[in-house]
């Protein structure tokens, strides 16, 4: 098991073993899974686009789309 400490400001270091196993190099993407109470963390497919903020479904009601065309 590969253990790691989260910052206060909810920041972490990903370890050298996990970063080797998925291959991550700086500006990777990384994509978080839950399941069943556990996080699954995986390489992400860069597609071009910078919309981070659309994977938070909290932020998708009615009121916040009106913030799309910014």
């Amino acid at each position: 098991m590969i253990l790691g400490k989260l910052t206060s400001k909810a920041q972490t270091t990903i370890p050298a073993a996990v970063r080797r196993a998925l291959d991550l190099q700086p500006g990777d993407l990384i994509a978080y899974r839950i399941e069943a109470g556990q996080v699954v963390m995986t390489k992400a497919e860069d597609t071009g686009e910078d919309d981070t903020l659309s994977l938070f479904a909290e932020w998708s009601d009615e009121a916040d789309r009106a913030y799309d065309a910014l």
